[in-house]
C-alpha cells in the first residue's frame, strides 16, 4: 500500500509511519517541524522528508491512503491537493480502527494517567506472554516503538485521547475505536483551546463511554465519572476503582493485597493507575497474583516520574505533568514518597491551555506541597502559539504559592537552580515541552548529579 502522512512528526504519527514501513508498505510524509525523538527515528528508518515543509507536488494519484495529523491546518497545501484528487483520508484514530476492527479493542482514556495505565497493561501482558498489538503515547521500556499493528494478534491496547482527530474531523480521537473494554481514569478540564466550556469537555467522556457496549467500563470514581456512569445506557459492566491498600516505608512503596508487592513507581495517582490496569488485565485473563508479580518490575513510561539522576541524597525526576490535576498529583506523590526531603518543583507552562490566563486559576494550590516552586515559560513558545506576553504577577496570584518564582529564560532558570541547596532534596522537572530547549543531561552535570 502507498501511504502518505501529512504532519508525520507527531509522537504517534511517526511511529505509525515506521510500523507501516517495516511491514513493507511504501511510506512518505511531510511536516513543517520535526523534533527529536521523531527526527532521529525517521532518519534511521529512511523516512525523514527530503525537505521540511508541505509541498502539494508530493501528493500524487497513486497514493492509496493519506493519514492526516492534527498539526496540519485546513489550508495545508498537501491536504488541498489530496481533497482535489479525492484520495482516501484517515485521521490516525480512524486508521487504527480500520486496521484493528477484527480484534478485541481495549481503550484507555482519561484526563490524566492514560499513558501510564496503557503502559502498565502492556508491560503485564508482555510478562504474561500474551500476543497483542498496542498504541501508546510514550516510549515504554521493552517496546521498540509506541505502535504495533500485526495481522494475527487477537487483541489491541489503545491509549485513547480526547483531543480532536484532525483539522477536518473535529470529533475526539477516542470516539473512533469502538472498544469492547474501556477505562476512564478521571476527568479534569484540559484542552481549553478546543473545549472552551467545561461541560463540553466533560461531555466528550460521556459520549466515549457510550461507545463501549460489550464487556466492561472501568472508571476512577471521581464526581464527574460517577455522574457520567450513572447515565450509561450500554450493556457493558460498569466497575469503579480507587486507591488500593499500600504503605510507604524507607522511601519505597508497597501494594498490600494478600501479600506485599514492592513497586518501582510511586504516588497515589500511580497506585490508582495500577488498580485500573489490574482490573483490565483480569478482564483479559490475567490472575491477580500474576498481575501484581509482573507490575513490580514496571518502571514507568518515558517522562512519567522518570528518574534522571541520583547522588548523595539528591534525586531528580522528570514528569510530563503540565495540567493542574497532573501537576498537583505529581508534586503530592514526590512529597509523600520523600517525606523527609526538601522538594523543589519546576514546571513549564507550555500548552495552549496552560498559557491561557483564563485557565490559570485552575492551578491554585497545585504546587503547595513543594518547599521551592518555580514556573517557567519560554518566550519563543508564546510567539509560536501567538499568545500575549506573560503577566508574571497574574501567574503568581493564580498559583497562590508563597514565594513562587516565575522565569522566562532558560539561562536564568539554570542560574536559579545553581543557587539552590540540593542536600537531602528532590528536584521535580515537569513539562510537556523542553524548558526552552534545555539539555537536561548537561543540566544534570552542572548540578553535580
Amino acid at each position: 500500500m502507498r501511504v502518505h502522512f501529512v504532519a508525520i512528526g507527531g509522537a504517534i504519527m511517526h511511529n505509525l509511519a515506521i510500523v507501516l514501513h517495516r511491514q513493507g508498505h511504501t511510506v512518505t510524509g511531510s511536516d513543517d517541524k520535526i523534533a527529536d525523538p521523531a527526527k532521529t527515528n525517521l532518519v534511521q528508518e529512511g523516512l525523514y522528508p527530503p525537505a521540511i515543509g508541505f509541498f502539494e507536488e508530493r501528493i500524487t494519484p497513486d497514493i492509496e491512503a493519506v493519514i492526516l495529523g492534527m498539526h496540519a491546518h485546513k489550508d495545508n497545501p498537501e491536504l488541498k491537493k489530496v481533497q482535489a484528487l479525492n484520495l482516501k483520508i484517515y485521521s490516525f484514530p480512524e486508521f487504527i480502527y480500520e486496521i484493528s476492527k477484527n480484534k478485541k479493542r481495549v481503550a484507555i482514556a482519561g484526563s490524566h494517567g492514560k499513558t501510564s495505565i496503557t503502559s502498565m497493561i502492556m508491560h503485564v501482558l508482555k510478562e504474561c506472554k500474551f500476543d497483542f498489538d498496542y498504541m501508546v503515547g510514550a516510549a515504554v521500556k521493552g517496546f521498540d516503538t509506541s505502535v504495533k499493528l500485526s495481522t494475527d494478534a487477537p487483541l489491541i491496547i489503545i491509549e485513547a485521547d480526547e483531543y480532536l482527530a484532525s483539522p477536518i474531523n473535529m470529533e475526539s480521537k477516542f470516539m473512533f475505536y469502538k472498544p469492547h473494554i474501556s477505562l476512564v481514569s478521571g476527568v479534569a478540564w484540559d484542552h481549553i483551546n478546543v473545549f472552551p466550556v467545561y461541560e463540553g469537555y466533560v461531555n466528550q467522556f460521556r459520549k466515549f463511554v457510550n461507545t463501549t457496549s460489550d464487556a466492561a467500563v472501568f472508571y476512577q470514581g471521581d464526581k464527574e465519572m460517577a455522574q457520567i456512569m450513572s447515565e450509561y445506557k450500554g450493556a457493558a459492566k460498569v466497575i469503579p476503582y480507587d486507591t488500593p491498600q499500600f504503605k510507604i516505608e524507607n522511601e519505597q512503596t508497597y501494594i498490600i493485597n494478600e501479600g506485599e508487592y514492592k513497586l518501582s513507581v510511586f504516588g497515589t495517582h500511580n497506585l490508582q493507575n495500577i488498580e485500573g490496569a489490574r482490573l483490565v488485565c483480569e478482564q483479559l485473563g490475567v490472575s491477580k497474583k500474576d498481575f501484581l508479580t509482573a507490575i513490580q518490575s514496571f518502571e514507568g513510561a518515558a517522562n512519567r516520574l522518570q528518574k534522571l539522576a541520583e547522588k548523595d541524597g539528591f534525586v531528580v525526576f522528570k514528569d510530563f505533568a503540565h495540567s493542574p490535576s497532573k501537576l498537583k498529583a505529581t508534586v503530592a506523590a514526590a512529597k509523600a514518597q520523600y517525606a523527609n526531603r526538601k522538594l523543589i518543583a519546576v514546571m513549564e507552562l507550555h500548552t495552549y491551555s496552560s498559557l491561557n490566563k483564563d485557565f490559570w486559576h485552575e492551578y491554585a494550590g497545585s504546587m503547595d506541597a513543594a518547599e521551592e516552586a518555580i514556573v517557567f515559560v519560554d518566550k519563543e513558545a508564546l510567539k509560536l502559539k501567538r499568545m500575549p506576553d506573560l503577566d508574571t504577577a497574574e501567574v503568581i496570584r493564580s498559583f497562590g504559592k508563597e514565594g513562587l518564582t516565575v522565569i522566562q529564560d532558560k539561562e536564568e532558570l539554570k542560574k536559579k537552580l545553581l543557587t539552590l541547596n540540593f542536600d537531602n532534596s528532590v528536584l521535580l522537572l515537569m513539562t510537556s515541552g523542553t524548558f526552552g530547549g534545555t539539555d537536561l543531561k548537561e543540566l544534570m552535570i552542572d548540578l553535580g548529579v
